[in-house]
């Protein structure tokens, strides 16, 4: 089984290295982005056979360790 989890800043958290981004695609004439945000993907092998206990191991990951979750939020997808 694997895990998809996509880490984003929360809204309302300054994004430093979107905005550098931003500004370095405007100055090689991208300049209808008005915004960027980035993130961090993080793809896992698990040995899990059942989807929503291997939900709830990853959630675990990610308040433990994956994510800082004062500042950013987290998806998870099972496949």
């Amino acid at each position: 089984m694997k895990a998809r989890v996509t880490i984003m800043l929360k809204d309302g958290v300054l994004d430093p290295q979107g905005e550098a981004i931003r500004h370095a695609l405007g100055g090689l004439g991208h300049d209808g982005v008005s915004g960027v945000r980035q993130g961090k993907l993080i793809e896992l092998d698990l040995n899990a056979t059942d989807a929503e206990a291997a939900r709830a191991e990853v959630a675990k990951m990610c308040e433990g360790l994956l994510a800082n979750t004062v500042i950013e939020k987290y998806s998870i997808e099972i496949a």
